[in-house]
């Protein structure tokens, strides 16, 4: 029996690497010169805080570290942006969280969306991530190919093809 797991897994390396690339810039930059900006990401609780001198300032980190996402190919949806808040210095402070796994919504949308392909498979949710059995390869392979082409809001991989 051929299995394949749909999931949702973000490199972190990739993600600091992004980060850091976006601080090169924003220091090269010379709009950003003499202001203090801020970039970085904390591992334990997959988010990254950025702080700028104004909104504007802010705006650009944001889309300086979303064109290193891409860069790094890594999909910027699965940065979360929370609200803006202001600091006690007089800046603006953002977090965005970083969305990994499949939640339990997405899930069972990915579960329906095979289910309506009418292929022999069959997908179950395990935890962060959906398992899809077949005994042909060829199936798994068609499960691989309409998921790609459905938008869940998500990136998603495909691990384990067995």
């Amino acid at each position: 029996m051929a299995s394949l797991d749909i999931v949702n897994e973000i490199n972190p390396q990739e993600i600091d690497n992004a980060v850091n690339n976006t601080l090169k810039e924003v220091q090269t930059r010379y709009d950003f010169r003499g202001l203090h900006t801020e970039v970085e990401f904390n591992k334990k609780e997959s988010r990254i805080d950025i702080l700028a001198a104004e909104n504007m300032k802010l705006e650009a980190v944001k889309d300086m570290l979303i064109k290193h996402f891409i860069k790094r190919g890594l999909e910027p949806k699965v940065l979360e942006f929370g609200d803006t808040e202001g600091s006690s210095s007089g800046s603006v402070k953002q977090s965005a969280t970083i969305k990994e796994g499949i939640d339990r919504e997405t899930a069972k949308k990915i579960v329906k969306e095979i289910k309506a392909a009418k292929l022999k498979v069959q997908p179950a949710i395990q935890d962060d991530q959906v398992r899809v059995s077949g005994k042909k390869i060829d199936d798994l392979q068609e499960v691989m190919r309409i998921m790609k082409g459905k938008n869940f809001g998500i990136p998603l991989q495909f691990t384990n093809m067995k």
